[in-house]
């Protein structure tokens, strides 16, 4: 048991607070961006060129001051990224004593999540992590990941979900929709868009299940 529960978190309308300036921030940043999350303010004496661009085109708002512990209180997720271990431990320690969820950077084992290498392929997450034990190890199965999942699948996600608002509004019987649904996940990444519309390819689908039924 290695005591994480993993989750998948809609940011939207979450305030986020990165306490750091450096590329351990900008990192933490991107990926917060990248998820969604519209309401991302950072925290320091000294910003990254991206960072400073990113606040100028509006996506993260930036305070160039140090922090203050009254600042976790207006935060939801926050991020321990800066370049200073007694500051990071401050910042983790503060978070906690609100109830607030807390990622420290430079020791992950000390904050109250951790956050694992990523794959985004459109709507498409593939994340996987090894609790803290080996970021190497993390990066290296993320690698993999990224060549096994490539970019089409952007184009494959993007057409199961398609798929599966029609059959939710066409199917009555669960059972039917369920099995339909399942083939079509290991049909799609063998199938172009031009093999037919999305009504076509139920029929095809419903077809299939129905032989592998009788």
């Amino acid at each position: 048991m290695n005591g994480y529960y993993p989750v998948m978190l809609k940011l939207q309308g979450i305030r986020c607070i990165v306490v750091g300036g450096g590329p351990i921030a900008e990192r933490k940043v991107l990926g917060l961006l990248e998820a969604g999350a519209d309401q991302v303010t950072v925290i320091a004496l000294v910003f990254t060129p991206q960072l400073e661009e990113l606040a100028h085109a509006g996506h993260i708002e930036t305070e160039a001051r140090a922090y203050a512990s009254e600042d976790a209180l207006a935060a939801r997720l926050l991020f321990a990224a800066t370049d200073q271990a007694e500051l990071n431990r401050q910042i983790a320690l503060d978070g906690e004593q609100a109830g607030i969820w807390v990622n420290r950077a430079d020791e992950a084992e000390a904050g109250t999540f951790i956050n694992p290498s990523v794959v985004r392929r459109g709507e498409l997450v593939v994340t996987v992590s090894a609790s803290g034990a080996s970021p190497a190890l993390s990066s290296r199965i993320r690698e993999e990941l990224a060549q096994r999942y490539g970019p089409e699948y952007i184009g494959i996600t993007a057409r199961l979900k398609e798929l599966r608002e029609r059959v939710k509004l066409t199917i009555g019987d669960r059972g039917l929709r369920r099995e339909v649904l399942k083939l079509a996940a290991h049909e799609a990444p063998w199938q172009g868009e031009e093999d037919g519309d999305i009504d076509a390819w139920i029929k095809r689908l419903i077809a299939a299940t129905d032989r592998r039924n009788t």
